[in-house]
């Protein structure tokens, strides 16, 4: 079953780069694939590379409602799936204390008591919906058994209404960032994508785009100077996300160059542990950007 947002793979690249999002070929290729096949995309990557936004981006251009799962240490089947709200159950049983038990379970199990979590929420409905399970590798391995009948099926059973089956598939997007490995059974039902940081030239267009009014020279200047810090070994190198923001920072301080007093007092932009800073300043070349 596809979800059939998209009709070819310059389609799906067009679209996105109408939202601000400038991808790849391998990332719309995967896209398209994705879209067509009805398979969810596991995306892996370093932060701040985009793939989040790539789940926001295709919503965006499906017009379709964005569900996002964010994943943590201790996510359980109540935060992901769904969960009985106790306190209106409570209520119902209270108010009918003459009805037999019977009478007032069949009550208190049914839909109007279920509180749907992202992942039941985004199977329920005809709304076309992108599913965004966001930093799969921070849950717990216990999670990946919840994802896998929603994954597989695109169903969920709750024992006390049954099996709820999907009447129109979402686009599904699982992001992580490599913290852990997931299980092969996970993978196996996912196309994969990885992205990483940009080349230089896909990386200026970003900037380009995203910050319209810096000088071209400039945004040339520094994504070079980022490239030259991610060659560093440094604790955390920046991101296209802080590539963006030096670039935001430099038009707010009006800098028309990169020159060593603006790298210096602007390095904690892009660098966010004093070591990399203190590294970085004493090998940064600032006159090979």
């Amino acid at each position: 079953m596809t979800t059939g947002y998209f009709t070819s793979v310059d389609d799906v690249a067009a679209r996105l780069a109408e939202t601000g999002y400038l991808a790849s070929p391998s990332v719309a290729t995967t896209v398209f694939l994705a879209d067509r096949l009805g398979k969810p995309l596991l995306v892996e990557g370093p932060a701040g590379v985009g793939k989040t936004e790539l789940a926001k981006a295709v919503a965006e251009v499906a017009g379709a409602r964005l569900v996002r799962l964010q994943c943590y240490e201790g996510v359980d089947e109540s935060r992901a799936l769904y969960e009985w709200n106790h306190a209106k159950q409570l209520l119902r049983i209270t108010a009918g204390r003459d009805e037999s038990w019977d009478e007032t379970r069949t009550d208190i199990f049914s839909e109007e008591f279920l509180l749907s979590r992202p992942l039941l929420t985004a199977i329920r409905g005809a709304e076309a919906k992108v599913l965004l399970i966001d930093e799969t590798d921070k849950a717990d391995v216990e999670v990946e058994g919840l994802l896998l009948e929603v994954l597989s099926d695109f169903q969920v059973t709750v024992p006390e209404l049954g099996t709820i089956s999907a009447e129109r598939r979402p686009f599904v997007v699982l992001t992580s960032n490599a913290s852990r490995e997931l299980s092969e059974a996970l993978r196996r039902r996912c196309l994969f994508l990885h992205i990483g940081f940009p080349d230089e030239e896909l990386e200026r267009r970003i900037v380009r785009m995203k910050v319209p009014g810096l000088d071209e020279a400039l945004a040339a200047s520094v994504v070079r100077m980022v490239g030259a810090l991610r060659a560093m070994d440094l604790r955390k190198v920046p991101s296209v996300a802080e590539t963006i923001d030096w670039a935001r920072t430099l038009l707010a301080l009006g800098a028309d160059t990169l020159d060593e007093t603006v790298v210096r007092e602007s390095l904690g932009v892009v660098l966010k542990h004093q070591d990399d800073v203190l590294k970085a300043a004493a090998k940064l070349d600032l006159d090979a950007v």
